[in-house]
């Protein structure tokens, strides 16, 4: 299995932190908040990354994280996207690196407490199709939010107004091979993006979904709230044992 973090986006809701880097690179604590991601991966086992940003800091990355040798990685690879397609379209950019192997994507600003090795486990042990992880939260209405029942995914919504449930899809995917084929048939959302909750709706569709619940906690870095609640919780706690 290979891994993908997608660090890209505008980081519009961290202005104005952002106006002068990516918000990947604004610090969480005491480390870059792309340290985190990678070795999510990292600790899952996954030895060979594809980095996906975009903007005019992409070249940050390279300065910053060079072959990746700091995270004992065998491989690291980085990709360009130009404008702002979405999520699916960011993964696109990763199909000839997946090289037809299962993947683990993980959002850049997303951060858990332990890590998702039996997960990936599963997924593997699965053969085929995708697998979603999910986190009970106060502010569903932020995420895609998924109803369950008797442990099965039912539906997924983005963003729901009134959302049935607390347990939003969180920042971390994995997929076979066939992502890219759901990918290329996407159409652009109303927010002109192409978007990862219909990349998971159609593996629901074609029967192909399972999911997890996260233990330990988790929470994304995207706003000015969540980033220094991040930042508490690594101080307070630490997250995934990382000794860079």
């Amino acid at each position: 299995m290979k891994g993908v973090v997608l660090a890209g986006g505008l980081g519009s809701r961290l202005y104005p932190l952002t106006k002068i880097t990516n918000k990947h690179l604004l610090p969480v604590f005491d480390k870059p908040m792309i340290y985190y991601p990678i070795q999510c991966l990292v600790n899952a086992g996954i030895d060979d990354i594809l980095i996906v940003t975009g903007g005019n800091s992409a070249g940050h990355f390279l300065q910053l994280l060079r072959n990746g040798s700091d995270f004992g990685l065998k491989r690291l690879n980085y990709a360009y996207q130009e404008g702002e397609g979405g999520i699916a379209d960011a993964l696109k950019l990763a199909e000839h690196f997946a090289e037809d192997e299962d993947i683990c994507v993980v959002l850049g600003d997303n951060i858990i407490e332990r890590n998702i090795k039996k997960a990936v486990d599963d997924f593997e042990a699965q053969g085929g199709g995708a697998k979603i992880l999910l986190k009970e939260v106060h502010d569903p209405q932020r995420f895609g939010v998924a109803t369950i029942d008797g442990g099965m995914v039912r539906k997924i919504v983005e963003k729901p107004k009134e959302p049935e449930t607390n347990l939003a899809v969180i920042g971390i995917y994995l997929y076979d091979n066939t992502v890219f084929d759901i990918c290329r048939t996407l159409k652009p959302s109303s927010r002109g993006e192409l978007e990862i909750t219909d990349v998971n709706n159609e593996y629901l569709r074609q029967g192909k979904l399972t999911c997890e619940v996260l233990q330990g906690w988790w929470t994304d870095a995207g706003t000015f709230e969540s980033l220094y609640r991040s930042a508490t919780l690594i101080r307070e706690n630490g997250a995934n044992r990382m000794d860079l």
